[in-house]
């Protein structure tokens, strides 16, 4: 019998898995918001980033896999809630019993995947073309300049967006529930939701602002 046999298990690993990547999300957050505060700051953390060897080849395929486990890992856990569903939907008021970012996490969680394979297109692969298949020389400069020039286009942008939005819903209820799917339950409980929440809201909001700012900053005044 394997380890992610049981449910208890499998949600116990989806709690955990979503932790990190929020841990991930907040570390991601502090450096795209330098650059909006100070361009050279941002420019040499993201160089930082992009040229550790402990961050490239030791955390970053650990990132990968936790990005990967988590949806495979939602996508089964929905599964077999639908599967186990005694009550059919026709009978089944959802309203009454659960709020709508819990009762639709697949519909926000396929959004947030589709939108990590944009941000992969955006700056993942060309990063790794640029250093690994093109050989270019180091720039330790060049990086606000090329995030700048992502978001030069209001559609893309507008996709950020709606992205950030469904990511803040997803957010809403899953960060929230993780702290008592891994064991949670105590005085601390009201607190860590409350925590949960605001991250849910000042993380996504963070990022579109950010977004918006680097677009409209490029706008003729």
């Amino acid at each position: 019998m394997g380890i992610l046999s049981s449910s208890i298990a499998r949600k116990f690993a989806m709690a955990l898995s979503g932790m990190f990547l929020v841990f991930f999300l907040g570390q991601h957050f502090v450096i795209n918001l330098t650059s909006v505060i100070d361009p050279d700051t941002f420019n040499s953390w993201s160089h930082f980033m992009g040229n550790n060897g402990l961050v490239q080849f030791a955390l970053q395929p650990v990132l990968i896999f936790g990005v990967v486990f988590h949806f495979v890992m939602g996508f089964v856990l929905e599964l077999r809630n639908r599967n186990a569903r005694v009550v059919s939907y026709a009978k089944y008021n959802g309203g009454a019993n659960a709020s709508w970012a819990s009762r639709n996490m697949i519909i926000s969680g396929l959004v947030i995947l589709a939108f990590l394979g944009l941000h992969f297109y955006d700056f993942w692969f060309p990063e790794m073309i640029h250093k690994y298949v093109e050989s270019n020389p180091l720039d330790p400069t060049r990086y606000y300049a090329e995030t700048v020039h992502k978001f030069e286009s209001p559609v893309r942008v507008g996709l950020y967006v709606i992205a950030f939005v469904l990511l803040a819903v997803h957010l809403w209820h899953g960060f929230a529930s993780s702290f008592q799917s891994v064991g949670f339950n105590n005085k601390y409980s009201v607190a860590l939701s409350k925590f949960a929440k605001a991250y849910a809201i000042v993380i996504p909001v963070g990022f579109i602002f950010i977004a918006l700012y680097l677009h409209l900053n490029q706008l003729p005044h």
